[in-house]
């Protein structure tokens, strides 16, 4: 496999990062100190299509791969911005386009490529369930030509910036027969018509991320936004789940080579002791390291990313480079504190700022641990580990 990029996909991390330039890091900084959304970057972003970019053409997308998308988000975390405010979109419509109605696809796929409409929450985790999510409790109830959904999320992000909510829900109740892996059910939630039905509260955490708790209190969902057959939701958000790591593992990549680029422009600048700091081994090799491990991992991500394109299996590869981007990008986010010393702690290097992002990679939205087992067992074949 070539891994060069092509004019077309070259031309696209150019303007994405010419995007990017117009939020620098002062931007970002702002909106950690007051909290808010970057809703003028998100609103770029859309408004240009870069969105959009996996959504077909005939619905008014882009209609690239998946490795035009992590191009995109590469280059935005590369740039020192964050693509966590919009991320979700790339992903969570491909429930929708593999798995939805022609009705669903047709009435919100254009709107969400036009900007009209944002496809931002995916609600599945919930508090008693963790990572395990055949054992989530929130229950949709059958009534006539609706549902009744009752439950609580936790750690939805972007909720409150999101007119659809793509909702996991237990259609059948553990015990009752099915197996824990089946009885769950995906619904395309209107957020706009949910009213106190759907409530939701901040939860805050160590950066700038807008996540929150979410309380379900008798929401009427009608059956036609239920997404594909009921009891089958499950596998359709795990055929998501490939696309999802590849993604992640691009902003992990781009984060680490932010950190790298960043440390190694810095330590040729600042001289101590008469000599530049990156003249010495214990700075430099530091940054040498973690940079060929990002160039790795970014290898991985264009494998899996190309398998996926062409309709291959890419499971074990799209989770390795989820696993090698973000253990990457954390060893580069160190070896750039070191580099920095003082100065990494100070907001205005942004380094500290993107220290703390980058570390949410080796834990969501999949845990590192949970991505071992995963190739322990299915690609090494070795007994269950939990």
């Amino acid at each position: 496999m070539d891994f060069h990029l092509d004019e077309d996909q070259i031309a696209v991390a150019e303007a994405v990062a010419g995007v990017c330039a117009k939020f620098p890091g002062r931007y970002w900084q702002e909106l950690e100190e007051t909290g808010a959304y970057p809703e003028e970057f998100v609103r770029t972003l859309t408004d240009l299509g870069w969105l959009s970019i996996l959504i077909p053409e005939e619905y008014g997308g882009g209609g690239r791969g998946i490795t035009e998308a992590a191009i995109v988000l590469e280059e935005i975390h590369r740039s020192g911005a964050n693509a966590n405010a919009c991320h979700a979109q790339m992903y969570t419509m491909g429930t929708v386009l593999r798995h939805g109605s022609r009705e669903q696809k047709d009435r919100y796929l254009p709107e969400i490529a036009a900007g009209r409409l944002r496809l931002q929450a995916f609600g599945i985790t919930e508090p008693d369930a963790g990572i395990d999510t055949t054992r989530i409790q929130t229950r949709a109830e059958r009534d006539g030509d609706r549902y009744i959904i009752n439950g609580q999320k936790t750690f939805i992000s972007r909720i409150e910036y999101s007119d659809l909510m793509l909702l996991l829900a237990r259609t059948t109740p553990l015990g009752e027969g099915a197996p824990p892996a089946e009885g769950l059910s995906v619904f395309l939630v209107d957020l706009r018509d949910a009213g106190d039905a759907v409530q939701f509260s901040r939860i805050p955490v160590m950066f700038n991320h807008h996540t929150y708790q979410v309380f379900i209190n008798d929401l009427e969902v009608p059956v036609e936004n239920r997404v594909g057959e009921e009891g089958r939701g499950l596998r359709y958000i795990i055929d998501g789940w490939n696309a999802e790591r590849i993604l992640i593992a691009s902003e992990a990549i781009g984060d680490g080579r932010f950190f790298t680029e960043k440390a190694a422009s810095y330590a040729t600048s600042r001289v101590v002791f008469g000599k530049p700091i990156a003249s010495n081994q214990g700075v430099q090799f530091p940054i040498a390291e973690a940079y060929a491990a990002v160039q790795a991992a970014g290898l991985m991500r264009f494998k899996a990313a190309t398998l996926f394109d062409s309709g291959a299996p890419c499971g074990a590869e799209s989770n390795m480079a989820k696993l090698l981007a973000s253990k990457a990008s954390w060893q580069a986010a160190n070896a750039a504190l070191t580099a920095f010393g003082g100065n990494g702690f100070a907001r205005e290097f942004d380094v500290e700022r993107k220290f703390r992002e980058t570390k949410l990679l080796e834990i969501a939205p999949v845990s590192n641990n949970l991505v071992l087992s995963y190739v322990g067992q299915r690609v090494l074949g070795m007994p269950k580990s939990y």
